[in-house]
């Protein structure tokens, strides 16, 4: 535990800030002499100081493994596992707190030889927006971040506005980065979403805006994350080992080997965490690699001048060199696919530049272009675009290795297909089918008007092949052009294979790509893909885009029914019941047609300052709109879930009731029952007070009260 100066642990006396240690590490800095690199976590809403121990704990081990030439001190804020996500009163307090704990942690390494002069944060859940939310202070200089990487952090809005403090918290951070992009321009922001198992925090809240002024952020899925390729829940995000591994990887690839610090050049700290997180091409990263390569060593030299080609090596001593001439395919082919199944970080293609003999001895590293696959790592090379003679493949000597190579030339046109994918009300009753006598080692499948995130597939895939013999297992990534959502599944081969094909982010208005299903297939292997839309899964995207809307239409449905009950005891002088009421009341013609006129009117100013100035809440509806996320039959679909929520809530409560009265009757029946006015002026005197509670703070403390009375009343 650090000790904190007095005013800043009088003023904020339930939070506390560590430094993460274990064994002799541990034991060294006591005294807190530190050298390292400092690395603020943040936890989230009712989040634990102590998860900070897997990201300290995988970078001990990685700094012992270099004898602590470089190394990370990591620190952890203690928040008391305050609920922020439920309640914003708290977030600028915690927000001021972790300002005095960054200068206490760069007050630790002063007068050292390589002292710090910022920190890197990184942030799960509502820590990352603190984290964003350091640079709204007024005296509070941007220099002291260098990296932030947030944790299924929700960015754009909260999950559940349930009060002002959280959405006022919100405007003020996102207007800020926004007004701002261009003082933001040296900190490095990276935010990690959980993908579709996180059922807390749906991806497309942890997407940071893009701002054309503000080229240094980036936003990720952990399903397209390299070595990773898996989506992770709310809180196993933290301590997911290949996310934890790759964000250990990218902090020690950014240190600066001049000041022992991570580098303050924002290219390349964008360049490290492209590196890791988006397209890896299994090689470590280098700032500059070297432009050219000298292919030397006694190795033999093989012309292959086949458009497609294979090459299994397995225990081979001597090493190879197989060289493609380009001349013969070009005018054929248009581009040039190869893989190898060996997962070094060596190099193994090259192009040479006017080789006219069978030999190349000086040749571009065309490793850097490959991309780390979970099987094996691809390159894709269009011919137009490489000026070059040959493609040389290398293959070193081997011992006990077991491992393919296979490169083939092909025309784009004849590796595309397109799939248009089926209508939303087709209920999956209907298909879309190809068929791919596959020949070749790769396919795209173009997924033609899938743009919505409204849209959910299910795509069958199945594998046949016409010999029995091993084969290497397939690939199928869903590729999203406009977001690093990707997608990955490995099958074997022959199978059937079931994928989920659904959008995090809607498709831009003035993005035209498509989304693919690349196919990186085996050859002589027949596959059937059939795309259906799944009922299910649609109602599933509603629910995870538009949950927060949902209760707002069980109360429409309540109220309704509550106005219904009042007009019958009105007219006849008894209550219906609930249950009846609701099925002759809640109709949504009664509800959507306001919405519908709100909405269209919130597009024009006046009518919004009207709204605002009457301190009226943002409609739902409209705010979906904004983002993109609102399609016209969300909201009879939310009514229709509302109904039934409201329906069976009322039978069951009913029920309860009626039991637990029959119950308290038989034990305590009084002797007389007292018959009462509707309206007396002691009711109407509490009724006005609890109109007023509600008005001044809120509905439901209100509903509190009322059911705190009747409860009361009836134990009275």
């Amino acid at each position: 535990k650090i000790k904190l100066p007095k005013k800043t642990a009088r003023r904020y006396p339930a939070y506390e800030l560590y430094l993460y240690g274990e064994g002799n590490y541990a034991e060294e800095n006591k005294n807190l002499l530190l050298t390292g690199i400092p690395v603020l976590f943040l936890p989230g809403n009712a989040g634990s100081y102590k998860q900070v121990r897997s990201l300290g704990s995988i970078a001990l081990r990685k700094a012992e493994d270099i004898d602590f030439k470089y190394h990370f001190n990591f620190f952890s804020v203690n928040f008391n596992e305050e609920l922020v996500a439920l309640y914003g009163g708290s977030l600028q307090r915690q927000t001021k707190f972790v300002h005095e704990c960054i200068k206490v942690i760069l007050k630790l390494y002063r007068d050292r030889e390589f002292a710090p002069t910022s920190v890197a944060i990184v942030g799960h859940s509502m820590g990352g927006l603190v984290a964003r939310a350091l640079l709204t202070l007024k005296n509070f200089k941007p220099e002291l971040i260098n990296l932030l990487i947030t944790q299924a952090t929700p960015h754009v809005a909260p999950v559940m506005p349930l009060d002002k403090y959280l959405t006022d918290f919100y405007t003020a951070v996102n207007n800020h980065w926004i007004l701002k992009a261009q003082d933001l321009r040296n900190l490095t922001t990276l935010s990690v979403a959980g993908g579709f198992r996180d059922y807390q925090v749906r991806s497309g809240l942890a997407f940071l805006p893009r701002l054309s002024q503000h080229d240094s952020a980036l936003s990720v899925v952990s399903s397209a994350v390299p070595r990773a390729w898996a989506s992770t829940d709310h809180l196993s995000i933290v301590w997911c080992k290949e996310l934890v591994l790759a964000t250990i990887r990218a902090f020690f690839d950014l240190i600066d080997e001049n000041t022992r610090q991570i580098t303050e050049d924002p290219k390349k700290r964008m360049s490290v965490l492209n590196h890791h997180f988006v397209r890896h091409p299994a090689k470590i990263f280098e700032e500059n690699p070297e432009a050219f390569a000298e292919l030397t060593g006694a190795f033999m030299w093989i012309t292959v001048k086949a458009s497609k080609w294979t090459y299994s090596v397995y225990n081979d001593s001597d090493g190879k060199y197989f060289i493609f001439p380009l001349a013969s395919h070009r005018k054929l082919y248009s581009h040039i696919y190869c893989e190898n199944s060996m997962l070094d970080t060596s190099s193994w293609i090259y192009g040479c530049r006017n080789s006219n003999s069978s030999m190349c001895l000086e040749a571009t590293d065309l490793s850097w272009r490959a991309e780390l696959l979970p099987t094996t790592k691809v390159v894709i090379l269009k011919l137009q675009d490489y000026p070059l003679s040959h493609i040389v493949i290398q293959v070193p000597p081997t011992a006990g290795n077991k491992y393919t190579l296979g490169c083939e030339f092909f025309k784009e046109d004849s590796r595309t297909v397109q799939l248009p994918v089926t209508h939303l009300f087709s209920f999956g009753l209907s298909s879309s089918k190809i068929l791919l006598n596959s020949t070749g080692l790769v396919y795209n499948v173009q997924l033609q008007h899938f743009n919505q995130i409204y849209q959910a597939f299910k795509i069958y895939i199945e594998s046949h092949c016409q010999s029995l013999k091993e084969r290497k297992p397939s690939v199928y990534r869903l590729h999203i052009p406009w977001s690093h959502e990707d997608s990955i599944t490995v099958a074997k081969v022959p199978s059937f294979t079931e994928i989920s094909a659904k959008l995090h982010i809607a498709q831009p208005q003035n993005d035209s790509r498509v989304p693919e299903l690349n196919i990186y297939s085996s050859s002589d292997c027949q596959y059937e893909v059939i795309l259906k839309t799944s009922l299910l899964q649609v109602l599933g995207q509603i629910i995870r885009f538009h949950a927060g809307a949902l209760p707002v239409y069980i109360v429409s449905n309540i109220l309704l029914t509550y106005g219904g009950q009042l007009s019958t005891l009105i007219s006849t002088g008894q209550c219906s019941d609930f249950s009846l009421e609701l099925v002759r009341t809640a109709k949504p013609y009664k509800v959507e047609p306001l919405i519908n006129i709100v909405v269209f009117l919130q597009g024009f100013n006046w009518f919004r300052e009207i709204w605002e100035s009457l301190s009226l809440p943002e409609v739902d509806a409209a705010v979906l709109s904004s983002r993109d996320a609102w399609f016209p039959l969300v909201s009879l679909i939310l009514f229709l879930f509302g109904t039934g929520i409201a329906y069976w809530s009322g039978v069951f409560f009913s029920t309860s009731l009626r039991l637990f009265s029959s119950l308290w009757l038989t034990l305590i029946r009084p002797t007389v029952l007292q018959k009462d006015k509707l309206i007396t002026p002691r009711r109407l005197c509490r009724v006005l007070s609890l109109a007023l509670v509600s008005w001044t703070t809120c509905g439901a403390f209100a509903v509190f009260i009322i059911y705190l009375q009747y409860l009361f009343k009836v134990l009275k």
